[in-house]
């Protein structure tokens, strides 16, 4: 321990963790039907399963990047950096907005477990669509590691990823 580690501290910077973006079940990203998300090509990726409820939730406090017209989807930048994208169903934009509401605006600051989008789970599978609720970390480089917890039940509540910071 050095000099300035005893005097100052040698602090890394803490962990960061996402919580679950909806209740319902947390599923392997090889049940996606859509490759795009399925081989992680925006980023690490984990798939939900959605519940009852239709609703979207803020993962983390932080910014809204970009609510899509469409509202089928959301990107978050998290107070801590991290860029994450919530997409609801695979070829909903298709449903140009129909079954969805925005819930919040571009530029709008959030909490964790705030209510962001809902959406009408009848409307989607009318039209032949799947339901599944991909979320992508989009700037993973810029952390030493994203990790995400293994499939699972889950709610608003739990913790489902984990963020390590660049080491000093």
């Amino acid at each position: 321990m050095g000099l300035f580690d005893k005097l100052f501290g040698n602090k890394q910077p803490a962990n960061i963790t996402l919580k679950a973006p909806l209740n319902g079940e947390l599923i392997p990203i090889q049940e996606i039907p859509d490759p795009t998300f399925s081989e992680c090509v925006l980023g690490p990726t984990a798939c939900f399963k959605p519940g009852t409820d239709g609703t979207v939730y803020a993962p983390c406090d932080g910014v809204i990047t970009q609510i899509f017209k469409t509202a089928h989807a959301v990107t978050i930048t998290s107070k801590d950096k991290v860029e994450i994208l919530i997409h609801v169903g695979i070829n909903t934009v298709d449903l140009k907005g129909e079954g969805f509401e925005a819930l919040v605006k571009d530029d709008e600051e959030v909490k964790a477990g705030q209510p962001l989008i809902k959406f009408d789970q009848e409307v989607i599978a009318r039209a032949g669509l799947s339901n599944l609720v991909p979320m992508v970390i989009c700037n993973p480089t810029d952390f030493q590691s994203v990790e995400f917890t293994t499939p699972r039940a889950v709610t608003t509540n739990d913790d489902i990823c984990t963020i390590i910071p660049q080491s000093n």
